[in-house]
Parts: structure tokens; C-alpha cells; sequence
């Protein structure tokens, strides 16, 4: 359980504009809401002009009072002003606001959803390479930084850029030989904002990946809490999410020597120009070349095009962060699902019969390529037939099941149900006809009712009812208070494993698959329990294509064939009585093992 929390170290890659443009692709998200996107685009625009005048008009306000201005004749004419452009400001930065945020909250919901439904239409195998606490963190984290640079980071930028390109005009009406001289002072900005803009980036991309370890240490932890518990291993595991958290921490700290080296040299090349503007410009004024007013406004709008640039210093790190976690949503966005689970109600159609054909299948699974799960397989199920497929643990039994719901495609050989080839089927189609009682129930967090109806969205409580009537669930359910809306807590805490379990089958019963696969279905059962529901079985079996994989080979004396699976190979077939009587096989090897242990 314990997972290796170690932070490997990134291979150096130059970062491309091919790079960059790719990582933006995320923010076609944005496409839907581009004429509101386009208003708040205007509003800022708006709010950001009427910001640069205000230096202008406190210059004149000086120049007014002197008695010097060109353009207002009083004092009270410029105040007016200037009040009018607060005004102005504050409408349009008000517009600017909830526009942005309007289309910030309505596209990170369209993130969300969009990742969340790729995740769950990815097959199987994409699920053995991530960790839970990874996918999670990927939606949260990853999308909350986006969420960020479009709500703020990204208006600001625009924002600066806006400053950046008009500020520079004013400071030429004012005086080209003092704006000449802080524009000389740009490379150094340039130069730092290139370096250091590497490193934050990829440091950035690092702390975000080591922050979705951190989460996966959690996700284990919390669903295997009570294994935790029974080991009495509550301080291992905080020692793992202390080391984990150490990992983010000495990430998180050298990004933070970065960035703070970063805005350092910046602040420092930036207000050092300034400086040396502001005291030629006091030379100026000494020689009778330039006006106060003129100065003053000068100095205004300098620190105006420097506050920007120091800004468009912290908002690139953002963006450049914002860029490494899009690249890994846009991994996951850009992953081939093997569904389309919106395709509709055509492929969710009833097979007429069951009748399944394993011809020569072989299997490796593509995490272990080294190791033949299946070694040709062959056998037939007719329609309505019920086999057992019995063996040692690891001999591929569960292998069949998953191949036969299409979690991998096969090596070689070829699966059909109905003389139609498995690759022939939808899988929307395919699995829609088969159902599954696994060895390891998993219910969700809601209600008893929410999870038999999950078998059948939108059943009625009649139907749910008579399905766990059929299970013989119905007893335990109609004893609790709140019946159907009794709560099954986090991954179904609340319930026994026998009630789990009929719970399970119920939901199965009420799916009416034309096959149907019991996964160790009564492994969970007491002994009057387990009577209950094999009858039960046996009634939801009756005329239906059944696959059993059961170890307790008392449950399967009834079954019309079993298949005894041996090291990925067929090792023996018949009736129980067929293969009881054979004194050196290994189904009778397995029944005297199994009664030794009786």
C-alpha cells in the first residue's frame, strides 16, 4: 500500500511556441461566451483608458493652479473631470468584473465536466497507469489555477498590455528624450523576465505534480481506512503524508527563491530606471526645458508603464504556471476514449439470447506484456447455458470475464456472442447486455434505492422493490427506518457485507442482462443468507446466458458445465459429477482441499 512519494526530476526541455500554443488550447473553452468575454475585453479597455488619463489630469491640476494649463481654466474644471472619469472607471471596472467572472465560472464548469466525462470513457488500462488521488487532483487543482488566470490573472494581463502600449504615447507628448532614456532600460526587464520565466514554469509544473502525489496518499488512506486501522498503522501513514507534504514544501520553497529572486531583479532594474529618469528630468526642470506640471505627469505615467511591467513580470510566472497544469488537462483531454456514452438510446438495445464463443483466445494484459494470462483458450456457451469457471487463484478466470466486457482487447484468437465478433459490438451495446455481481461490491454514497436503481436509471420503486424481494434484500431494507432512503455512507460503510451483497444482486436483477457474470457473489453470505439468495440466483439464472467464478464449489453443483482453468489453459470440463469422479483431476484435487478445510 505504501507508494513511493519521491519527486523525480523533470528532463529539461526547451519550451516552443508549438509548446505554448498547445497548452492555450485549453482556453478554446472559452468560445461559447466570446461576445460576453468580447464585453469585458471592451470594459477593460474602457476602465484601463480612463485610468491613464488620471495623471494626465492631476498634471493639469498642478498646471491650473499655476495658472499654466492649456486646457481648463480653473481648478473646478479639473476636479469635475477628473470625478467624471472616477465614475466612468467605476461602472466599467464594475462591468469588467462580473463579466470576466461570469464566463470564468461558466467555463472551468464546462472544464470540469468535459475532463470528468473523458476520464470516465477511458477503458480499464488507463485506470492501472493513474492513481485515483492524480485524476483528482487534476480536476481540482489543475483547474482551479486555470480557473485564476481567466477570472484575473489574464484580464490583468490584458490590462498591462493596454498600459504598456498607451502609457509609452503619453510619456512622448510629455518629453521623447526622457522616455527614450527609460525605454533604454526595457532589455534588462526583457532579459529577466525570459530567464526567470523558464525556470517558473517548469518548477511550477513540478509542485503541481508533486501537490496530485499528495492527494493520492490521502485517497488511499481515507478508502483503506479500515485496513489501516486493523494494522494499527495510523502513524505510518501520517509519517508517508508528512514525507509527501515535506516533497511539496521543498518544491514549493524553491519555486518561491524563483519567484522572489524574479520580482527582486525586476523591482530593482525597474524603479533604478525610474530613478534615473526622475533625476534627468529634475535636471531639466533646472534648466528651464521642462515644466513641474510636465514632470509631475511624466513621473504619473512612468510609474504607471513600471507598475505594469512589474506586474506583467508576477502575471507571466502565473500564466506560465497556469500553462503547466493545462498541458496536463489537455493530456487527459486529448486521451482516445473506448465509448461514447452519449451516443444514445440506439445502443441500448436488448440482445435477443447470450450464446458466447472463446476460438484460440490468447491474453497478455498491457501492464504485464511479459506474462500470457490466457495461453488459446477455447470453449462455447449455448444460450441459456450456466458454466462455472473454477481453478487456482491468478489462472485467468476473471481474465474471461473482463475480456468478454470488453476492459482489453485480446492478443490473438477471437471472442463472438450471437456469431457476432466482440470488436463488432458498441460497447455502450455490449455492456449493456451483460451484468455483473463482483466479488468486491462497490456502492455509492447515496440511498439503498440510488444504488438498485443503478441497475436501471429511472426505475420506479415497484420494480426496485420486486428486484430486492428477488435478492432477498428486501427483509433488511424494510426493517431500517428510512427503507429505501436509508443512507449506505462512503462506499456503502453503513451495510454488512451480506447486505452489500444482496444489495449488489438486486441492482443486477433489475438491469435484466442477457448474461450475466457472478463474480464469488455469496463469498459475503452466512449460511442462511447464502441459502436465500442461491435461490434467488438460481431464479434470476433461469433461461439465461450465466458465467459463475466461484472457489466455494458448493455453490455450482447446479450449474450445466464447468470449466476448470488451470495456468490460463482449460484443464478440465464436465458436469460436478463428471469431474468429482476423477480421482487425479484437479477439480477433485480442489473439492478435497476445500472439504479439508470444512
Amino acid at each position: 500500500m505504501a507508494a513511493d512519494t519521491t519527486i523525480t526530476e523533470t528532463p529539461k526541455k526547451r519550451v516552443t511556441w508549438s509548446d505554448m500554443k498547445k497548452a492555450l488550447g485549453v482556453f478554446r473553452y472559452i468560445g461559447p461566451y466570446r461576445y460576453i468575454y468580447g464585453a469585458g475585453i471592451g470594459f477593460l479597455i474602457v476602465s484601463t483608458i480612463a485610468s491613464l488619463l488620471l495623471p494626465f489630469l492631476i498634471s493639469e491640476l498642478v498646471a491650473a493652479a499655476e495658472l499654466k494649463s492649456e486646457y481648463f481654466s480653473s481648478v473646478d474644471q479639473v476636479v469635475l473631470a477628473l470625478i467624471g472619469i472616477l465614475i466612468v472607471q467605476a461602472i466599467f471596472s464594475y462591468g469588467r468584473v462580473y463579466t470576466f467572472y461570469y464566463v470564468t465560472t461558466k467555463t472551468t464548469a464546462d472544464v470540469r465536466t468535459d475532463i470528468y466525462d473523458r476520464i470516465i470513457s477511458l477503458p480499464v488500462g488507463f485506470f492501472e497507469n493513474k492513481r485515483v488521488g492524480e485524476l483528482i487532483s487534476r480536476i481540482t487543482s489543475d483547474v482551479s489555477k486555470l480557473e485564476e488566470t481567466l477570472s484575473l490573472s489574464l484580464a490583468e494581463f490584458f490590462r498591462q498590455i493596454a498600459t504598456l502600449v498607451i502609457g509609452p504615447i503619453f510619456l512622448l507628448w510629455y518629453s521623447p528624450t526622457l522616455t527614450l532614456l527609460m525605454l533604454a532600460t526595457f532589455p534588462l526587464i526583457v532579459i529577466i523576465l525570459v530567464v526567470f520565466g523558464k525556470f517558473i514554469r517548469k518548477l511550477s509544473k513540478k509542485a503541481q505534480d508533486t501537490l496530485a502525489e499528495t492527494n493520492t496518499v490521502v485517497d488511499e488512506t481515507f478508502h483503506a481506512v479500515n485496513t489501516v486501522k486493523a494494522f494499527t498503522n495510523e502513524q505510518y501513514e501520517s509519517n508517508r503524508y508528512r514525507r509527501s507534504m515535506d516533497s511539496v514544501i521543498e518544491v514549493s520553497l524553491t519555486l518561491a527563491k524563483y519567484r522572489g529572486a524574479f520580482i527582486s531583479a525586476l523591482v530593482l532594474g525597474l524603479f533604478g530606471g525610474i530613478i534615473l529618469v526622475m533625476w534627468y528630468g529634475a535636471f531639466l526642470v533646472q534648466q528651464g526645458e521642462m515644466e513641474v506640471n510636465q514632470l509631475m505627469g511624466f513621473v504619473l505615467y512612468t510609474i504607471f508603464v513600471g507598475g505594469a511591467l512589474a506586474g506583467m513580470g508576477e502575471l507571466y510566472a502565473k500564466i506560465q504556471s497556469t500553462i503547466g497544469g493545462t498541458e496536463r488537462l489537455l493530456e487527459i483531454i486529448n486521451e482516445p476514449a473506448e465509448l461514447d456514452f452519449k451516443a444514445g438510446a440506439a445502443l441500448l438495445q436488448k440482445l435477443p439470447s447470450g450464446h458466447i464463443v472463446f476460438d484460440n483466445v490468447q491474453f497478455r494484459y498491457p501492464s504485464r506484456p511479459d506474462v500470457e494470462v490466457l495461453k488459446g483458450i477455447s470453449f462455447e456457451i449455448k444460450n441459456g447455458e450456466k458454466i462455472a469457471l473454477v481453478g487456482p487463484s491468478g489462472a485467468g478466470k476473471s481474465t474471461i470475464t473482463q475480456l468478454l466486457l470488453g476492459y482489453y482487447h485480446i492478443s490473438n484468437g477471437r471472442i463472438s456472442i450471437n456469431q457476432k465478433d466482440l470488436d463488432d459490438y458498441a460497447l455502450l451495446h455490449l455492456r449493456y447486455n451483460i451484468g455483473i455481481v463482483p466479488q468486491d461490491i462497490t456502492l455509492f454514497g447515496g440511498t439503498i434505492r440510488e444504488n438498485i436503481a443503478y441497475g436501471k436509471p429511472g426505475a420506479s420503486d415497484e420494480e426496485i422493490i420486486a428486484a430486492a424481494r428477488q435478492a432477498n434484500a428486501w427483509n433488511f431494507i424494510s426493517q431500517f427506518p428510512d427503507g429505501l432512503d436509508t443512507l449506505v455512507g462512503e462506499r456503502g460503510v453503513k451495510l454488512s457485507g451480506g447486505q452489500k451483497q444482496r444489495v449488489a444482486i438486486a441492482r443486477t436483477i433489475l438491469k435484466d442482462p442477457a448474461i450475466l457474470i457472478l463474480d464469488e457473489a455469496t463469498s459475503s453470505l452466512d449460511a442462511e443468507s447464502e441459502l436465500l439468495v442461491q435461490q434467488a440466483l438460481e431464479t434470476l439464472m433461469k433461461d439465461r446466458t450465466s458465467i459463475v467464478i466461484a472457489h466455494r464449489l458448493s455453490t455450482i453443483r447446479k450449474v450445466d458445465r464447468i470449466l476448470v482453468i488451470n495456468e490460463g489453459q482449460i484443464a478440465e470440463s464436465g458436469t460436478h459429477t463428471e469431474l468429482a469422479a476423477k480421482e487425479e483431476g484437479l477439480y477433485n484435487h480442489l473439492l478435497k482441499l476445500q472439504f479439508a478445510e470444512e
